[in-house]
């Protein structure tokens, strides 16, 4: 609950209501449990300095190694990375591809 309160929130009431709509998504059970990796991951300044921010591909990269990180790089399953991110394991191996994220043993 600290960490939504803290964050700052500059996509106003719609961000919080897709993050809210996200965790109940990715949460399994009763207990809501929201991807707070996001609003640390957002809270931290820009690897560039440039003004312009990161890119749409690279935010995407960020994520997709995160929850691989957080899934021991497991792909597939109902704990894997591909479910957690709501997507076809084969949409994620796709996207490694794309993004240039090796396979990786845990």
């Amino acid at each position: 609950m600290d960490a939504l309160v803290q964050y700052e929130w500059p996509g106003n009431i719609r961000e919080l209501q897709n993050f809210v709509e996200r965790a109940v998504i990715l949460s399994s059970g009763t207990v809501l449990r929201p991807p707070l990796t996001e609003l640390r991951n957002s809270a931290r300044p820009s690897s560039t300095q440039n003004g312009h921010g990161g890119s749409l591909e690279e935010a995407e990269r960020e994520h997709i190694v995160g929850m691989l990180k957080e899934t021991a790089w497991v792909l597939g399953g109902n704990q894997g990375a591909a479910a957690k991110l709501g997507i076809p394991r084969t949409t994620l191996r796709y996207k490694m591809r794309r993004l240039g994220i090796p396979r990786q043993q845990a």
